[in-house]
């Protein structure tokens, strides 16, 4: 009886291409706990995964570990992606790692990587559907929480580089599981009943789990249906949620999209300084460039005996420099005009024009401006901020008043309030 006889390498290939066949194994996610992990001088990292049971080797090469958020070590738990494949010099199968998370953040990971998958799909993330982010908006929208550093940072950026542009708060919550619903009613809300030229959403920094809410699908379909131009700022530098691949802008920070926003008026003033100056520079080039042909012209021969014509000829040529000068002079001037029309409505708008009147800012101790006599209660300290510098203060009258019945011509007693 005639038996195929194979080679050792015959079968490790056989095996190699039924492994290496399996669409299953061609994109994994495997938990375990890493050990004898090495990195090598080359940059490859080798290591195996184990759990109760069995044991799985593996190898994470130079490209894929350069993009580790955490270092490594034995012991720890982990999730990694990647596929399985047969190394024929040893005839052992492993896996080819390409990412590395901490096992702790293992469920909402793979729950970002399916939904990433599924809207890079629906071409949610294709730079077609990007709306251009305007160069002056005139009122901007912020979709976040109210009480957060982030807002305060984006109402300190916009003030001082644009403080022209109107800003409208969308109080919504940014965590927690009412967090994304709100997110997206409000980006609807903006679109159906405020008109203004940009939105804003986002918030501070945190875990994984606080931002989460920038993962929901919709949120995301609130971003993409947007007919405004949305700019995602959420967390930090490193921090990427679905939001910031769907929107029209990814701001790394919620400081940032502030300073993408909007320009610096100061540079905006320097640009039409520099365009009158260009302008006045080309007028007077155009004048010395023709002055120059003419006289060129006029020392022809067939110019040096009809000297009538040559006069009439430089009779209108004054006359069309002295209407180029008036009309560069006329251009200078609008320009000019309305960089002092821009630089007075800045000054007008400035708060520290205001105070300088006479006027000044009342804020509870976490610096909350105080907008109604409503929210103050004997006793409550606050700080007072004149054009010349701030002082404390407390409340000693009642707070604000009710309604009741008195006297014809008897005043409403004034808040009370004692500099301390």
């Amino acid at each position: 009886m005639n038996r195929t006889v194979y080679t050792v390498s015959e079968i490790t290939y056989h095996v190699k291409m039924l492994v290496e066949s399996d669409r299953a194994l061609a994109d994994v996610y495997v938990s375990g706990e890493l050990s004898n992990y090495k990195t090598y001088p080359s940059g490859h990292h080798y290591f195996t995964l184990k759990d109760a049971e069995s044991t799985l080797k593996c190898v994470m090469f130079r490209g894929e570990a350069s993009k580790l958020r955490f270092k490594p070590e034995s012991g720890m738990k982990v999730i990694i992606r990647g596929r399985v494949a047969v190394y024929p010099r040893d005839g052992t199968y492993q896996l080819y790692a390409s990412e590395m998370i901490p096992d702790g953040v293992g469920a909402l990971y793979v729950a970002y990587e399916q939904l990433k998958q599924k809207l890079e799909k629906k071409g949610y993330f294709d730079e077609a559907h990007k709306k251009p982010i305007p160069r002056y908006p005139a009122k901007i929208c912020l979709i976040t929480s109210p009480a957060g550093a982030a807002v305060r940072d984006m109402l300190r950026i916009l003030g001082g580089r644009w403080p022209v542009a109107e800003v409208v708060i969308v109080p919504t919550r940014v965590q927690g599981e009412e967090a994304p619903a709100e997110i997206a009613s409000g980006i609807d809300y903006v679109n159906k009943h405020i008109p203004c030229d940009l939105i804003i959403t986002g918030r501070g920094g945190g875990s994984i789990e606080d931002l989460w809410a920038f993962n929901d699908e919709r949120v995301a379909d609130a971003i993409f249906r947007s007919k405004i131009p949305v700019i995602s700022a959420v967390g930090h530098e490193p921090d990427f949620t679905i939001s910031d691949s769907v929107a029209d802008l990814r701001a790394a920070t919620p400081s940032n999209a502030a300073e993408l926003a909007v320009p610096d008026a100061d540079e905006v003033r320097i640009q039409l300084d520099g365009s009158g100056a260009r302008l006045r520079a080309l007028a007077d080039r155009h004048i010395r460039l023709a002055r120059m042909r003419l006289d060129a012209l006029a020392k022809k021969p067939v110019f040096s005996g009809p000297e009538g014509t040559l006069r009439e000829r430089r009779h209108r040529l004054d006359l069309a420099e002295s209407a180029f000068l008036g009309a560069a002079e006329k251009k200078v001037e609008r320009e000019r005009a309305k960089l002092s029309r821009i630089a007075a409505s800045l000054d007008a708008l400035s708060p520290l024009a205001v105070l300088a009147r006479g006027y000044s800012i009342a804020s509870l101790p976490d610096g909350t401006a105080v907008r109604s006599v409503k929210t103050l209660k004997p006793g409550m300290a606050l700080r007072l901020r004149f054009a010349d510098g701030t002082a404390e203060a407390a409340v000693t009258g009642g707070g604000a008043p009710k309604r009741r019945q008195k006297p014809s011509g008897a005043d409403e007693p004034p808040e009370q309030l004692e500099i301390l």
